[in-house]
């Protein structure tokens, strides 16, 4: 494959639109911009309407003193696919294009894809040299929707990981990509009725697994910080100060506390979810009201500090273990109740769907 390249398709709207790739991607730049074409907000060329003359035998006779390569898609630009799909999804989306010129652009997108089906392969084996985003504006879910490798028609779907839970590369819980085909109607069916509660109950599980780690690792530290405080000594027989206890114990609910703010980031929708009366252990319903109790206490203490309220050290972390030790005493009610609950449906679309052509 030539070092640059220049992708070819049709705009409903732009007419014929180009995509500039490769290693040496700026000689199709070059190329592009001397044949007339020009490149709007989004990395896109387009060869304006307005009578410049320009044709693709002349932009090809201009790439090749550049030594650029070009090649037609046989599929309608993606812009256009991806806002026809939008379109057709329930809620409001969004949808925008994403280039990936140069090789390395497209690994870098690897860490952040939260996939464990073909569209995470794709992307660590095929070139893609161009994608589109489809954001959910009032929930923040963002897909990635990509022309399926090696296929004529057929289109993936997957997700970013979701805000907080950024660290998706992996992640045994993340949720399998969708293949849709090039109808807007069946697509947007395929993306609401199969993919998106997939995803949503693989957050659900993803934001419990963070929490039962978060707990499980400020209960190991809390173990071993009392075992210390009962010894008088250091993990390996060295004697304990006055001094040097108070400074461990000051050390461990700081960072008890930083470790603590993923409970405060996660468990309140994870919470609200829970229906302890429809679940095996109706007397929950106490426990889990004084959890939620503690993580507004210290949603509290952190928009006091987010806001630059002086707050001493020890003012701080008097204030923040009280939370921190009841879900260390009750965290286990919460996580089987969370393990049982699941999360909220999106609204559906209708069995009619419209089958308009995503690609032609």
């Amino acid at each position: 494959m030539a070092e640059a390249q220049i992708i070819l398709s049709h705009s409903r709207e732009s007419g014929i639109v180009a995509i500039a790739s490769g290693e040496q991607y700026p000689w199709a730049h070059t190329a592009l911009v001397e044949s007339g074409f020009r490149r709007d907000d989004e990395g896109v060329y387009h060869l304006p309407a307005d009578g410049t003359g320009t044709t693709v035998v002349d932009l090809v006779k201009c790439a090749k003193r550049h030594r650029t390569s070009v090649h037609t898609s046989s599929r309608r630009f993606i812009g256009d696919v991806a806002r026809d799909l939008a379109r057709h999804l329930p809620g409001q989306w969004h949808a925008s294009v994403e280039i990936y010129s140069h090789p390395a652009w497209q690994e870098d997108l690897v860490p952040w894809i939260w996939d464990s089906g073909e569209l995470g392969r794709a992307l660590q084996s095929e070139r893609i040299p161009y994608a589109a985003t489809l954001t959910d504006m009032v929930q923040g879910t963002m897909l990635l929707f990509v022309e399926r490798p090696g296929r004529q028609l057929d289109y993936l779907v997957g997700a970013f990981a979701p805000e907080g839970l950024e660290e998706g590369y992996g992640d045994p819980h993340a949720p399998r990509s969708v293949v849709v085909p090039p109808f807007a109607g069946r697509a947007a069916q395929a993306v609401a009725d199969r993919y998106l509660p997939s995803y949503e109950q693989a957050v659900h599980a993803r934001r419990t697994a963070a929490i039962a780690a978060v707990l499980g690792g400020i209960r190991s530290e809390h173990d071993t910080w009392q075992s210390m405080v009962a010894s008088g000594r250091y993990s390996d027989a060295t004697p304990l100060s006055a001094a040097a206890l108070g400074s461990a114990t000051d050390e461990f609910l700081d960072h008890a506390w930083r470790r603590f703010l993923t409970v405060v980031d996660h468990a309140p929708t994870l919470i609200d979810r829970c229906r302890p009366a429809s679940s095996p252990w109706p007397d929950d319903a106490t426990t889990l009201s004084r959890l939620a109790g503690a993580v507004r206490d210290a949603e509290t203490l952190l928009d006091d500090v987010v806001q630059g309220s002086p707050l001493a050290p020890q003012e701080r972390r008097a204030r923040t273990w009280p939370a921190i030790e009841t879900w260390l005493t009750d965290g286990e009610i919460f996580l089987r109740q969370a393990r049982v609950s699941t999360p909220h449906r999106r609204p559906a679309l209708p069995v009619a769907a419209p089958s308009r052509p995503l690609a032609t």
